[in-house]
């Protein structure tokens, strides 16, 4: 199956593949998990195109977890949106979990990292790259804990504000070849 997808990224019209792969491809991921890679799973549902399939996933992972850590699923899948510069989608993909969870009376997860999604996501609509740093800065607790939230937002501030990714040659070693 990775093997069609990869087929399809290079060969096909689009950017990331067929979405209709993807879709298949996450769908059997979970389904073949018992714990449920949502890290992989989201990864290809955000290249597919079925939001409701995607958060009635997310909410049923959200069963399994560990309790307190149900927000990091729906923080995840969000960034992973943003992270491809896809504001809509994330925005979508929010609507679809709360009113899912309101469907099944269930709990919508209050937060922290809830409110900094929330908060993230009205900064993107607007050119305010002080404010997203700000956001960032204030929420580091609770960004800091998965460790891909921070690779996240680093893409997340380059397709939506420009800034540069830091080189892992920056720093100490970077220094050393500006001088040779």
């Amino acid at each position: 199956m990775l093997f069609f997808y990869r087929w399809s990224a290079e060969f096909g019209a689009l950017r990331y593949g067929s979405p209709e792969l993807h879709e298949m491809l996450a769908d059997y991921m979970y389904s073949q998990s018992p714990e449920g890679d949502m890290v992989k799973v989201s990864f290809h549902f955000v290249r597919g195109r079925n939001l409701k399939k995607f958060a009635s996933t997310i909410i049923n992972f959200m069963g399994k977890c560990y309790p307190g850590e149900d927000d990091l699923a729906i923080a995840r899948a969000i960034l992973m949106y943003l992270s491809l510069g896809n504001l809509r989608d994330a925005n979508k993909l929010m609507d679809e979990v709360e009113t899912e969870m309101q469907l099944k009376h269930l709990d919508f997860p209050q937060s922290e990292l809830m409110q900094f999604v929330n908060y993230l996501s009205l900064t993107l609509q607007r050119d305010a790259l002080p404010l997203f740093n700000m956001l960032r800065q204030n929420y580091k607790s609770s960004i800091d804990r998965d460790p891909l939230f921070n690779e996240l937002l680093d893409e997340v501030a380059k397709k939506f504000y420009g800034v540069q990714r830091k080189s892992p040659l920056q720093g100490m070693f970077g220094d050393i070849f500006k001088v040779i």
